[in-house]
């Protein structure tokens, strides 16, 4: 997983209000995945797997798709194990903006 990631700047003002949100699901997930209420999980997977490439962030899409999985399975040690590397990436990654073309 790359640290450093290019982002159109035409989505400047976007991307930070949507990394935040994901951190503050963060909270949500681990209490979801303590309840064992896998169908919340898998909706939020699903919305990180949808949203993520719009905003750059490829990343996060193949995330939530692989969460999506766990979700599905109920697996979860699959789906701590993915929560971790979300935070991870959450924690850990640089954006800069670059004009396209």
């Amino acid at each position: 997983m790359e640290k450093i990631i290019e982002v159109d700047e035409d989505l400047k003002d976007l991307v930070p209000l949507y990394l935040q949100s994901r951190r503050e699901e963060l909270p949500r997930i681990s209490t979801l995945l303590d309840a064992g209420d896998f169908n919340a999980l898998w909706g939020i997977a699903h919305k990180l797997h949808g949203s993520g490439g719009g905003f750059g962030l490829d990343y996060l899409s193949e995330l939530g798709e692989s969460m999506e999985r766990a979700a599905r399975a109920c697996d979860r040690q699959e789906m701590s194990a993915l929560a971790a590397k979300l935070k991870e990436f959450l924690d850990s990654v640089e954006i800069r903006y670059s004009a396209v073309g």
